[in-house]
């Protein structure tokens, strides 16, 4: 067997330059580089490792979190067939990236950390940033990766790699079990060399599967499709990333049966499809949850069915529902106790198709879907257009960015009130277009997944949009985009605060009680005192990016414009009233525990409604 000596941090990068995907015929580089910032717990071994690879492309980021939601931005858009690597020194390096792994986790989309770790050999004890216990010397901070990881490994001795790496590549590039994968690499084996097989280093192309459904299966969903009288579709993020779209739309055209979209899901249909409902749970609109409420039967097509869609187990409220869950993976399939079709959303469809034969629902119930669809564009349209006042609110402010945007373009969202309105408001006109994180809306995604998202599509504009508080949680990614060349239009929305927290406050009786930048009251002792003095367009533009600042929603359009004629990273910033504009509709419920006993008055009358919501909460059986 022929060798050759490497160190490990070199053996792990001249392998992983070597992993392909392939899906369709279509084949591509499992990783497109690495993003990291380096320390003493990978400066000797990956950071010289990618000095000597230059064609393992290095990215230096800002913040080691961000490098993985930018990793995550890039593979969402590449429907998880490419992603990122992430190297961290050991400490706080690795740590600060276990809050996105657990994104990335959480919506199944694939990244692969390295971060280093405490030495091997322990000769040297305690360590610079050793977590030190009484118990085993066999722990470290790495150890807080494991429960947001689809598969965590420690390499202790070089020979361990041959072993791992695979096991590596074989989750990141499933379908069905992919999401965040780390390997702990202490910093002394990192730089040990070892005489790895040269068969090693080949190229290796991963075939991403197509599972098709079991037949009985299949056969039982057609009979429960063809005997419902008010079937719904729930589209979520696996027609996308499995590209079902037209898929769907021979389905759903030949049967007339009406979808509603989560968030993942959302551009599954263009929005002007007479079939589309639009959002559906909490953030839903009205014709979704009309429809949720009184299905008899409802088809679930790559959904986790998350307490947003499912409006807390109170959306499906006849007594009688059943579930199909088409969904490439079983645990998710076997959901609300559904028949599970386990498999790739667009072979299902297809095959399911051909089981309906002339199945089609009433021309009255396709017709009420048709009417729902263009009375809420309606709604949409006076959102959008509503009597401007002295400081516009976020509804119009998203229907100008919505009308100004060409149709490939890609909005980018991830906290605060921004994604339920998005969710309710945002005309959607192909599948990419839509891009939210919201399995883990995490404040600080929406400029590093921007930059991940530019770099998957560089042909693309890209509109982040967030609010000052995702804003303060992490704008250093500005920097890693004028450094990249990756121009992003940010558009910053500033209303003094948490909006969305604070309108949830307000909502179970907490008056919006520590949401506010403001100081604190000297007499109350309470922060409820004047504004702070913070000036987030200075602030953006000290970091380098092109600041435009925008009063009304007329001057935000001609911000728009010179932003587009921009090169490099623009922000726009504008302020907005607080309130938003769009109400709940139906069984748009999100449950949101209540004090049982409290002297407040409005928390007492917040927690009548909310006793009252809990009893539409429903078990399935």
């Amino acid at each position: 067997m022929s060798t050759i000596k490497l160190t490990v941090a070199q053996a792990t990068l001249e392998y992983l330059k070597n992993q392909y995907t392939q899906r369709d015929g279509i084949e591509q580089p499992l990783f497109a580089g690495c993003f990291g910032i380096f320390g003493h717990g990978n400066l000797a071994g990956f950071g010289q490792a990618l000095q000597q690879t230059p064609d393992f492309r290095y990215y230096l980021v800002r913040n080691e979190q961000a490098a993985v939601h930018t990793a995550v931005g890039y593979a969402k858009m590449k429907n998880r067939l490419s992603t990122f690597v992430c190297t961290s020194s050991i400490g706080p390096g690795a740590t600060n990236m276990v809050t996105a792994a657990a994104g990335a986790t959480i919506n199944r989309l694939p990244v692969l950390l390295l971060p280093g770790d405490i030495f091997a050999q322990r000769t040297v004890a305690p360590v610079l940033q050793q977590l030190e216990s009484a118990v085993s010397q066999d722990i470290s901070v790495n150890d807080c990766f494991k429960p947001v990881s689809k598969y965590w490994d420690r390499i202790n001795r070089p020979e361990q790699l041959i072993t791992a790496l695979p096991e590596a590549m074989r989750v990141l590039s499933s379908p069905a079990d992919t999401g965040a994968v780390t390997l702990c690499i202490p910093q002394d084996v990192q730089v040990e060399a070892f005489d790895f097989p040269l068969e090693m280093f080949e190229k290796r192309v991963w075939h991403v599967p197509r599972p098709r459904p079991d037949k009985n299966a299949l056969l039982r969903a057609a009979e429960l499709i063809c005997s419902a009288k008010n079937p719904m579709i729930i589209a979520g993020g696996g027609v996308i990333y499995s590209e079902a779209e037209d898929a769907l739309k021979d389905l759903v055209h030949l049967t007339g049966i009406p979808v509603g979209e989560t968030f993942a899901g959302k551009g599954s249909l263009p929005y002007d499809d007479p079939h589309n409902l639009g959002a559906c749970g909490a953030t839903g609109t009205e014709g979704a949850n009309a429809f949720s409420n009184a299905a008899d039967l409802v088809i679930g097509i790559g959904t986790r069915y998350s307490d947003f869609t499912t409006a807390s187990k109170t959306a499906f409220q006849n007594q009688d529902v059943k579930f199909v869950n088409i969904n490439i993976t079983e645990f998710d399939g076997h959901k609300h106790s559904g028949l599970a079709l386990t498999g790739d959303a667009k072979v299902v469809l297809e095959e399911l198709l051909t089981e309906l034969k002339d199945y089609k629902v009433d021309d009255s119930y396709r017709n009420k879907a048709a009417q729902y669809n263009k009375s809420w564009d309606e709604k949409v349209a006076y959102a959008y257009h509503a009597e401007e006042k002295e400081v516009p609110s976020q509804s119009e402010v998203l229907g100008a960015v919505n009308e100004f945007m060409e149709p490939e373009d890609v909005v980018l969202c991830a906290s605060g009130s921004a994604p339920g309105d998005l969710h309710k408001l945002w005309r959607t006109r192909n599948s990419k277009g839509f891009h939210l994180e919201y399995g883990y809306s995490c404040m600080g995604y929406e400029i590093s997944g921007g930059l991940g998202a530019k770099m998957a599509c560089p042909d693309r504009e890209i509109y982040v949009i967030l609010g000052d508080g995702g804003y303060l949680m992490m704008p250093s990614e500005i920097i890693t985009s004028l450094q990249e060349g990756y121009k992003l239009t940010i558009i910053l929305i500033d209303n003094n605060g948490f909006a969305s927290i604070g309108g949830l406050s307000k909502s179970i009786g907490s008056e919006g009680f520590g949401t506010k930048y403001v100081y604190r009251n000297e007499k109350t002792g309470q922060l409820d005192g004047e504004p702070l003095p913070v000036d987030l367009a200075k602030n953006a533009e000290s970091l380098g990016a092109k600041v435009f600042k925008a009063t009304d929603v007329a001057s935000l359009v001609q911000a728009l414009e010179d932003a587009k004629n921009e090169e490099r990273t623009t922000v726009i910033h504008i302020a907005t009233v607080p309130e938003r504009k769009m109400a709940g509709y139906g069984h748009a419920w999100w449950d949101v525990p209540i004090a049982e006993v409290s002297e407040s008055e409005s928390v007492q009358k917040a927690r009548e409604n909310y006793v009252q919501q809990k009893k539409k909460q429903r078990y399935f059986f």
